[in-house]
């Protein structure tokens, strides 16, 4: 999806797979302010402009940077199938060393990785949203291309493929689905999507330009699908982005084609070129991969979930245990105490460091439905706690799905990865002999009219319903196609309504 590395000359780094990047233009707006604002539904027409000037303001960031694409447009063919060679050579190289025992290249543990999913959200959950803007031109054959690619970032309006969906529920599994937290760099990228989602007849150059550099497939995706399949964490989205993005048949080529149909043959062709170069480069504004990994620190991480409970925490425990003296709420009343807390509770045996969790009597507070402080802490908190507590990364299973699970091997065995674990869970699932009961059998029917079954399902299809009674009221295809493209938008298209719709545009559009 990225620019990959050495595609910017005259930069030590790049998208997703930099050590240090350029920050973008801060000027007059806050990035942060401008993705929220974005993500509203029928917006005001003063956010509206404010996001063109926004766009504005990244674009002139660019200016200062270069980038290597070819010269000449018709060389941007061999330049995408290079690319793709390079990252599949980078990639057996990294198969390779691994294979030699080397150690994970981007996450130390289970919590770094959940960190690092946290921490691009902004950016994944707005995926495909700069190619927004051109569903209206649906009767235009030079942008077919491109919205195809939008389209398939949708899942076509199948639920388990639409790539926010997946990522959501990505979020949603591993309890990371607070992130709106994050400081302003980390929204940069997703407020130029949604900003180029809103101007794409304005800054339709840009646009494509900006497809062009997101769509070629980096080393980095294959990397990190790698190693969150080793860590217990679905992959499927990762793995996803790299087979549709590819250089042959995906969205690498599909956004060549959309440069190439959408070339001016009347008007300045050169300026026309410039103008995709400066949106190429936005995708080497804000924060990155590389960045995000570097930045993840486990012992303050666990410093600063624990100075966020101590907010409530501090009232509500009794005077009846002490830790060196002190009363637990007076440990919690002020959050600089907390490493001094964690540093007594380790010296005086609560806390057994590099050891299996499971021996250490503060992490059994937290697990268990039994357990004193269940539900406290959620899954990713409670990760952060266990992976500090074992210490250094061992071969032991850490894994975390949805039921809460903390070291269900014995500590020191090898973890199983996320897609071993599955196929042990189909198989499970396949020995049992399930016999559907007649209200089971009984769930799958036909739409009936609004009410008339006088049961709580029928609110489920109560919005699709009325969706296809406005769509069978429209007179035109225009019409149609308007109502059509609205429920598209970022903010909707991964809802029941914005699902339907998708389905039935990409029908219509054939």
């Amino acid at each position: 999806m990225k620019i990959t590395r050495n595609m910017l000359n005259g930069m030590p780094s790049i998208p997703n797979e930099c050590g240090t990047m350029p920050r973008g233009c801060s000027g007059q707006f806050e990035s942060k302010h401008m993705y929220f604002d974005l993500l509203r539904d029928n917006l005001p027409e003063e956010i509206v402009i404010a996001s063109r000037r926004y766009l504005a303001e990244q674009l002139q960031a660019t200016d200062k940077l270069t980038c290597d694409l070819p010269d000449k447009i018709d060389a941007i063919g061999s330049w995408i199938d290079e690319k793709a060679d390079q990252v599949r050579h980078q990639y057996r190289e990294y198969l390779n060393e691994r294979q030699a025992g080397a150690a994970r290249r981007y996450f130390s543990n289970k919590s770094h990785a959940l960190y690092f999913l946290k921490a691009v959200a902004p950016t994944k959950l707005v995926d495909g949203a700069w190619l927004y803007g051109l569903t209206r031109r649906w009767n235009d054959a030079r942008f077919s291309s491109l919205i195809k690619i939008y389209l398939e970032e949708l899942g076509e309006g199948v639920p388990n493929k639409n790539h926010v969906t997946i990522y959501k529920k990505l979020l949603a599994t591993h309890g990371c689905e607070q992130w709106d937290n994050l400081s302003d760099e980390h929204f940069v990228q997703g407020a130029i999507q949604l900003s180029l989602a809103q101007h794409a007849d304005h800054f339709l150059p840009e646009v494509i330009g900006f497809n062009l550099g997101y769509e070629q497939p980096p080393l980095h995706l294959l990397i990190t699908a790698y190693e969150l399949n080793e860590l217990g964490i679905d992959p499927t989205y990762f793995t996803l982005h790299f087979t549709i993005d590819n250089a042959n048949t995906g969205h690498a080529k599909k956004s060549l084609d959309g440069l190439l149909d959408s070339l001016p043959r009347v008007n300045d062709a050169d300026e026309f070129f410039r103008r995709v170069i400066r949106g190429y480069k936005l995708n080497c504004l804000g924060t990155c991969t590389n960045t995000v990994i570097e930045s993840f620190d486990l012992n303050k991480e666990l410093i600063a979930i624990l100075g966020k409970k101590s907010a409530v925490g501090k009232y509500v425990h009794s005077d009846y245990c002490r830790v060196a003296g002190r009363t637990i709420n007076q440990w919690l009343s002020d959050p600089t105490q907390i490493p001094a807390f964690l540093a007594n509770l380790e010296e005086k045996g609560w806390i057994k460091r590099d050891q299996d969790p499971q021996n250490s009597r503060f992490w059994k507070l937290l697990q268990g439905e039994k357990a004193e402080m269940f539900g406290v802490f959620n899954s990713y908190e409670k990760q952060v706690i266990y992976d500090w507590i074992a210490g250094e990364p061992k071969e032991f299973d850490a894994t975390q799905p949805s039921d809460n699970k903390f070291g269900t091997a014995a500590f020191g065995q090898r973890r199983l990865t996320f897609k071993a674990q599955r196929l042990l869970d189909t198989l499970g699932k396949c020995s049992e002999r399930v016999i559907p009961s007649a209200a089971a059998r009984g769930v799958i029917r036909r739409h009936a009219p609004r009410g008339s079954t006088g049961d709580d399902s029928d609110d489920f299809n109560i919005e699709l319903r009325t969706l296809e009674e406005k769509l069978t009221s429209l007179t035109s295809k225009e019409e149609i196609m308007n109502l059509l493209t609205s429920l598209m938008s970022p903010p909707n298209h991964y809802t029941e309504a914005g699902l339907m719709a998708t389905r039935i545009f990409t029908k219509m559009v054939g």
